[in-house]
């Protein structure tokens, strides 16, 4: 029999406890919980699980298993949804201007629900890229005992004898236009990409937050790593309800775990394994809701002295299954860690530190997934930033994989992802061109939206390696090639990419960490004193209400001051 909780110090005395809320418990009753359930502590367990794509369809399953740990653990798990929208059904398209808000829908829906049933602790399960830090988010802004989960990985298709990811169809999209396959063809690949549930295979968004999530101390050590269809995410799920138990007897909160050096340890690892850009934009935004300033610049910074070490798609050859199979995410840090490049004596859910967690992990040197730190891929991360004039605010880049670090060529500039697209397919491009994409940024899109439709048709074309495209806007994790994203300041609030023109001389410098238009500053002056606001259409709806509040990508395209800003903590309730 599970001892009895003091719930005085706990949110859900306000809904169970005393006289005054027999209405509450009547609720309580109807749904057929006992007095002793509704005396223990409430646990929300959190899922994105609809039915929009393949990332959450196994979130359901995996939070049955969650709520069987909260309650042998002697808590009183209470279920509930939030939205997503999936990047891969929403890219290309309108659609994808909703991506990035969702992020901040479901951070927001979390903290409603919790509030409003005042749940103690929290676990939140999340398969799709903005699910994975909207989830994280929730939970430091809550501050109650949490534990992340993600809901795993798909398994790689098979392709005439290769593996293949979603990836691959998007850039069979431009060798289809090229003529170099045919319909038949790109049938045939889009029938065996996807095979199961799961997030996109690569080290895209969602498996660098995964990453992220266990390197931060928010997640269960090799949580991340089995794949969705695998039973192990069923034995983690349950372990995962007993962890925030612990936790919530132990008084251990979010913000305990997610300082700067926690921070830190998040950057590297997205560095050595050549992760997302996108962790540039949620990094920062996980950090604002802690009440910790880590910009697009110190995520840069860190991740410009890490050795890009694990062989990943889309620079590298390798899917999450196989860093699974090599020991998961607990092996990349335990490199790391060894190496000096992680602050050991960070704490993590488990109440015990990274070092301690990762003390009896070894590193298989009969595998060629994680490179050796004494042998990197490259001494310099997978991600750079930049800074010049043309991006005063910073940008970032994906360098892993790149044959070269330096571009120079003339600007082809676009007021929008769906035209550049159409010139792309139409091949009104050449060699030597940058490719200016504008007004896609976080108020100018609004929503930030990804390029992935338009990078993976220029590659499939063949030309990834001669054009270079920049935007305000991001790039999927899943994009390769000289693509600069997030530049900063956007062109809705008159940035310096919203004055270029055609023909314009533009050099980006990764390894110099420059982005710069080859324009003197009078130039620029001149052009800026001419340059007049673009209309959207978008005046009205979500859309409308997040351009009025979004802050710059380099702070993380955050809607709200933070937690620097509060007066109450909703854990102190």
């Amino acid at each position: 029999m599970q001892k009895k909780w003091d719930k005085s110090r706990l949110p859900s005395r306000h809904v169970t406890e005393g006289p005054d809320r027999a209405p509450h418990r009547s609720y309580y009753y109807a749904m057929g919980l006992t007095e002793d359930e509704i005396h223990q502590p409430f646990v929300g367990v959190a899922t994105c699980w609809n039915e929009a794509a393949p990332c959450n369809i196994a979130l359901s399953r995996q939070a049955q298993s969650v709520k069987k740990g909260v309650a042998e653990s002697g808590g009183t798990p209470r279920e509930f949804t939030t939205i997503t929208v999936t990047d891969g059904i929403a890219m290309g398209h309108q659609g994808m201007k909703s991506s990035l808000v969702s992020r901040e829908i479901i951070a927001d829906s979390v903290e409603l629900t919790v509030r409003g049933h005042c749940y103690d602790a929290l676990v939140g399960l999340a398969g799709c890229d903005k699910s994975l830090p909207g989830m994280m988010m929730a939970m430091l802004r809550l501050n109650i005992p949490s534990v992340f989960m993600y809901g795993g990985s798909i398994l790689p298709g098979r392709f005439r004898g290769r593996d293949v990811t979603v990836v691959d169809v998007f850039e069979a999209v431009g060798q289809h236009a090229a003529g170099k396959i045919g319909d038949a063809d790109l049938h045939e690949l889009e029938c065996v990409a996807c095979p199961s549930a799961g997030a996109c295979g690569g080290q895209y968004t969602a498996n660098t937050m995964a990453m992220v999530s266990e390197a931060i101390g928010l997640a269960l050590p090799g949580s991340a790593g089995a794949p969705a269809p695998y039973e192990e995410r069923d034995r983690f799920a349950v372990e995962s309800g007993r962890a925030v138990m612990e936790l919530l007897r132990q008084r251990i909160r979010p913000r305990d775990i997610v300082t700067r050096k926690a921070l830190e340890n998040a950057a590297v690892v997205v560095g050595a394994t050549g992760g997302s850009t996108n962790a540039g934009l949620h990094l920062p935004a996980i950090a604002h809701e802690a009440g910790i300033r880590f910009t697009l610049d110190d995520v840069a910074e860190i991740m410009r002295r890490t050795p890009y070490i694990a062989d990943l798609k889309p620079g590298g050859k390798y899917v999450a299954l196989d860093v699974f199979r090599i020991g998961g995410v607990p092996v990349i840090l335990k490199a790391l860690l060894d190496g000096g490049l992680l602050h050991g004596d960070c704490l993590t859910v488990t109440g015990r530190t990274l070092a301690e967690n990762l003390a009896n992990v070894v590193v298989p040197t009969d595998q060629d997934v994680l490179h050796p730190l004494s042998r990197p891929i490259s001494p310099t991360g997978g991600v750079v930033g930049l800074k010049g004039n043309l991006a005063p605010e910073g940008a970032i880049v994906k360098v892993a994989g790149l044959k070269k670090l330096r571009f120079e060529g003339t600007a082809l500039c676009f007021d929008s992802e769906e035209d550049a697209f159409a010139a792309v397919q139409a091949r009104a491009y050449k060699p030597g061109d940058v490719i200016v994409i504008r007004y896609e940024g976080p108020k100018g899109g609004p929503g930030m939206r990804e390029m992935l439709s338009t990078t993976s048709a220029i590659y499939g074309q063949g030309m990834g390696e001669q054009v270079a495209l920049i935007t305000d806007g991001r790039f999927s994790g899943g994009t390769r090639g000289i693509c600069v994203g997030h530049i900063g300041p956007e062109a809705a609030v008159g940035g310096p990419i919203a004055l270029l023109q055609n023909g314009d001389r533009i050099v980006i410098d990764a390894e110099a960490g420059r982005i710069d238009v080859l324009l003197s500053d009078a130039e620029l002056a001149a052009r800026r004193a001419a340059w007049q606001p673009r209309k959207t259409d978008y005046n009205s709806g979500a859309l409308w209400r997040y351009a009025q509040t979004v802050g710059p990508a380099y702070l993380g395209a955050v809607v709200h001051p933070g937690a620097a800003a509060e007066t109450h903590c909703y854990a102190d309730i």
